[in-house]
């Protein structure tokens, strides 16, 4: 109920706004020249890029939560070999000093007011806005989820409520079915689902109970990978460790109290398969941030509409989008957002001069493909599926140095790179490295 009196309240100042006020920037308590909506990957680092570019005292940060976290290392947190605890930061720690911290949810964008509502009813003009809002998890959308998650065999890398309870279902593990689910929806990080998987198998094998398991990957695509050259080798090492690949597999049902996980073809429609599980590692179904599905700023998926080359809205050039909430064309992982903050940083501070953005996102994307506890293939890749390497080698092979770049520098190139503005992706090292011929 106060969440709806504060969502009224805020459609109430609207209105009021309308009548009395041609400015949004005089009826508004607050205004900034950019506001950005979001305290995550995207969110941080471009306000500690227009922090430099307009000083501190013109950004201002929506986010309503008291903890930042590195998400990536979920996967090595989900097989016991990094902490949750070292994932997460406070998010004070990590705001751009002198920016503003606007601790609430967004709960209302009006781009052709140029004004934000948060759920606490206060109204916020901007001149320019940065969206950053990221993706909906929808455990909800599996029957028997999210309640499921109460009882043990069950987790998931996906949540930091839950990723702990993977590592807990694999150390349990006696014998029988591990399973491991891709849903039927845009995901982020769209290798984490099989990286625990390759985890998982070679926990198992280390501690002696392989023999006893039958470890299983029902994922809803038609292909293992997106991008052939990774999935050659993918499916080489799925056949080499006896690992069970259904393809167009999609998890409807979580019976938690029987173990049970219930699938539909679909290929086949109407018909369904029930798996029973030792463990269950659930990738759940996720979606557009309804607070943008339900704006103009949104796309008839609900995405956010931009620009693929400069990440400039579509129909709102005071608008720009990054990351996972957007309707990019390329995978949704912390590399893209990286090599996306470098390309939105030159297309704002083109548009402030009222120049033509030039600089181009090629939808340079990376995924390190864990395949074991020590081993990477690490997939980079541009909007037509094309591999974009960084290093002068071919990464579709496994490699212990790959693992170590996952493990170790790339959290220390996030805390310390990505978010403070200073980090734009590997292309031009990538140059570097090829001596100027990619």
């Amino acid at each position: 109920m106060a969440a709806l009196r504060r969502l009224r309240q805020c459609h109430s100042t609207g209105i009021a706004i309308t009548n009395f006020h041609t400015s949004s920037r005089a009826s508004a308590k607050q205004h900034y020249k950019m506001l950005v909506l979001g305290g995550g990957s995207g969110g941080i680092s471009m306000s500690a890029r227009m922090k430099r570019m307009m000083g501190a005292e013109n950004v201002a940060v929506v986010e309503p939560s008291e903890m930042h976290y590195y998400q990536p290392i979920w996967t090595l947190v989900g097989a016991g070999a990094k902490t949750v605890a070292s994932s997460g930061r406070p998010t004070a720690s990590v705001m751009p000093s002198g920016v503003k911290w606007v601790k609430s949810k967004v709960q209302e964008i009006n781009p052709d007011k140029n004004t934000v509502c948060t759920d606490d009813g206060t109204e916020i003009s901007y001149e320019y806005l940065i969206v950053a809002l990221g993706l909906q998890l929808h455990y909800e959308r599996i029957k028997g989820l999210p309640e499921g998650f109460e009882h043990p065999k069950i987790g998931s890398n996906y949540s930091v409520q839950t990723v702990e309870k993977t590592w807990k279902a694999l150390q349990n593990f006696k014998e029988g079915n591990a399973v491991f689910t891709f849903p039927n929806t845009p995901v982020k990080c769209a290798g984490a689902p099989q990286k625990i998987m390759y985890l998982s198998d070679a926990f198992l094998r280390k501690t002696g109970k392989r023999a006893k398991a039958n470890v299983i990957y029902n994922t809803s695509l038609p292909v293992l990978f997106g991008i052939k050259k990774y999935a050659d080798t993918l499916w080489d090492i799925v056949k080499h460790r006896d690992l069970q690949v259904n393809l167009r597999q999609n998890l409807i049902e979580v019976r938690a109290d029987k173990q049970e996980a219930v699938f539909e073809n679909l290929d086949k429609p109407g018909e369904t398969k029930v798996i029973e599980y030792e463990m269950l590692h659930v990738t759940p179904p996720m979606g557009p941030n309804l607070v943008i599905k339900g704006s103009p700023l949104a796309d008839e998926a609900g995405w956010l509409d931009v620009n693929k080359d400069n990440l400039q809205h579509k129909r709102y050039p005071n608008v720009f989008g990054i990351g996972d909430c957007t309707n990019l064309p390329t995978a949704k992982t912390g590399a893209a957002v990286a090599a996306q903050t470098a390309i939105l940083n030159r297309t704002i501070s083109k548009v402030l001069k009222n120049e033509k953005p030039d600089k181009i996102y090629d939808g340079y994307t990376s995924c390190p493909l864990v395949t074991s506890y020590n081993t990477v293939i690490l997939a980079e890749f541009d909007y037509n599926g094309q591999p974009l390497e960084t290093f002068p080698i071919n990464q579709a092979k496994e490699r212990r140095l790959m693992y170590h770049m996952k493990a170790d520098v790339m959290p220390h190139l996030y805390w310390h790179g990505l978010l403070r503005g200073l980090w734009g992706g590997p292309g031009p090292y990538r140059k570097l490295l090829h001596l100027g011929m990619k």
